[in-house]
């Protein structure tokens, strides 16, 4: 998703998605909607495919996430958001690129429950080892396909670079995907921050509504561009950065939490296809 101002420059200036430059595209802040591109438009196809058949495994990290935990029913939440999503119109909105299908998300690999404590800051190599420590820990298995999606209770940040999430001392982002290259093959990952912060925040929604947005933005980017897929050419922007923020997010399908999405076949900012 887009980033800060300076990040967002070197996005307008490469022509290419911040991805390209550092891995990660983050999903902006409410408050920092004025550095994303503010023309949105036509996505381009950049060569780099697309996640056709996608699956999303959530790796909970941290205690208050298990059995009993303070953050269980949060957990359980998204699990059930995840599960349906894939169905939905919501999630049809991106079957135009490419030949994406809608999927059941939740049928792929095994969720974990990581009850160790994670750190304060949660650098990005720090999600790349959570990753991996889930595959080498006979939690799960890799697969191309899957988008390993790392929540982190309300105690950490997520950080990258000199920017940070919700908790950090720079925020500039909600949350963010990326790619790294894994032992097997190239891991399509996110990192899913507690929106405990205003800047992560739509009035009225409570924590989990929240998440459950973020979840939608980070997941719909990491399928239609997990590495140089479709993106604007002229403005580095996603397609969920085309409509961050504005229209204002919405509750949708099954009472779940969605922002809009841009679509080349409606020339604009979608709610449903």
């Amino acid at each position: 998703m887009a980033a800060s101002a300076s990040a967002q420059d070197e996005k307008a200036m490469n022509l290419k998605p911040f991805a390209d430059a550092d891995h990660v595209i983050y999903m902006p802040t409410n408050i920092a909607t004025k550095r994303v591109p503010s023309k949105a438009g036509t996505l381009t196809n950049h060569g780099g495919g697309v996640l056709t058949s996608a699956r999303v495994v959530f790796i909970f990290w941290g205690p208050s996430f298990a059995s009993g935990g303070a953050d269980n029913g949060y957990a359980t939440t998204l699990r059930n958001f995840r599960n349906q999503f894939g169905t939905t119109g919501e999630y049809n909105t991106i079957t135009q690129y490419s030949g994406i299908q809608l999927t059941n998300l939740g049928s792929g690999g095994a969720d974990w429950f990581d009850t160790t404590t994670p750190p304060t800051n949660v650098t990005d190599s720090t999600v790349h080892s959570e990753v991996n420590r889930y595959f080498s820990g006979g939690h799960g298995t890799y697969n191309s396909s899957t988008i390993y999606e790392v929540v982190i209770p309300r105690t950490s940040y997520s950080s990258s670079g000199s920017s940070t999430s919700c908790g950090g001392p720079s925020l500039a982002y909600c949350a963010y995907h990326g790619a790294y290259s894994g032992t097997s093959g190239t891991v399509i990952y996110s990192i899913e921050p507690y929106p405990s912060c205003s800047g992560c925040k739509v009035s009225g929604w409570s924590d989990v509504q929240n998440q459950e947005h973020f979840v939608c933005h980070e997941t719909r980017e990491a399928v239609t561009d997990p590495v140089n897929g479709w993106w604007n050419s002229t403005t580095g922007a996603e397609a969920d950065d085309e409509c961050a923020w504005s229209p204002t997010p919405f509750i949708g399908t099954n009472g779940y939490s969605y922002q809009y999405e841009w679509s080349n076949a409606n020339n604009g900012c979608i709610r449903t296809r």
